[in-house]
């Protein structure tokens, strides 16, 4: 890529973040341009659609996540690691409001550009929970997909205004019924 277009690219992801950081996920491609000082046609040719443009800017938050699951479980007692690595998806997927409803479309759509990095991430969460519930730490009623539905629904209630707090409380009552020994 060449230097100018490279620095368009970067440009115009650092927009889009702040834009979907404000507005959410529901953002549109128009304004992202506009705020990026180019025409919509410039931002279609670095990302042809809002997924792209979506599946760029999370990819690697999303990445990082799954390479922190590996980090957390090093050195943290199973349970430990668990609440950890979720705290962390929680306030990753909170710096894009409306990430959620992206993320659940896209693990069950293997065409969608974030499908990978979403089944990845999802997977890692998965791998915690299961080692908490082999060291008999964690409620073995529960799977992977049960535990990023109930993560997920935490991060819907912290983009709601005026309800950051009581999705924290809340976060502790759902660790406490997951995490066994914990109230």
């Amino acid at each position: 890529m060449r230097a100018d277009a490279k620095a368009n690219h970067d440009r115009l992801l650092a927009v889009a973040g702040d834009v979907i950081t404000e507005q959410g996920t529901e953002a549109s491609m128009r304004d992202i341009a506009r705020r990026a000082g180019v025409g919509l046609a410039t931002l279609q040719r670095h990302f042809p659609s809002k997924e792209a443009l979506l599946e760029a800017l999370m990819r690697s938050s999303f990445d990082e996540l799954t390479e922190r699951a590996a980090q957390v479980e090093d050195g943290n007692a199973p349970d430990e690691a668990l609440m950890l690595w979720l705290r962390d998806f929680i306030a990753v997927c909170t710096n894009y409001r409306g990430v959620v409803s992206a993320m659940v479309q896209a693990i069950e759509d293997p065409e969608s550009a974030l499908h990978e990095s979403c089944v990845a991430m999802r997977g890692s969460g998965a791998r915690l929970l299961t080692h908490a519930q082999e060291s008999g730490a964690a409620r073995t009623d529960l799977d992977g997909a049960d535990l990023f539905a109930l993560v997920s629904s935490l991060v819907w209630l912290s983009d709601q205004p005026g309800l950051e707090k009581r999705a924290e409380h809340l976060f502790d009552v759902v660790m406490g019924s997951i995490v066994t020994g914990r109230s």
